[in-house]
């Protein structure tokens, strides 16, 4: 069981690998979107969102629904915005702590 687990959390992760993916996840935290607004948004080609979007849906990190002739794309879990928030504020420490690195580095060479 901790296997299939720890095969889970790898797949997962590296569906996320990919700073556009990463970037739909972010567009989708704020609500559903069609590929149309995801490109846009986004600034790529619609087949390269698809594309994208096709391996963020095989990992049942987003979910698809029909209106019509459109398709609206949203997150699988809301606890997927909590992740997005937590690696945002990973993120934030680490540059507060190299930026404070930077700051003793500079003070410690006009000494």
């Amino acid at each position: 069981m901790n296997r299939e687990i720890q095969q889970f959390k790898a797949d997962f992760f590296k569906a996320l690998s990919h700073p556009l993916r990463i970037n739909i996840m972010e567009i989708l935290c704020e609500g559903d979107k069609n590929v149309n607004e995801l490109q846009s948004l986004c600034g790529v080609e619609g087949a390269v969102i698809s594309q994208q979007l096709a391996i963020l849906r095989n990992k049942n990190i987003v979910k698809t629904r029909k209106e019509g002739t459109r398709v609206s794309y949203s997150l699988q879990d809301p606890m997927i915005r909590e992740l997005m928030a937590i690696a945002r504020q990973i993120f934030h420490n680490h540059l507060v702590h190299t930026i404070d690195k930077f700051d003793r580095f500079h003070k410690e060479s006009k000494s």
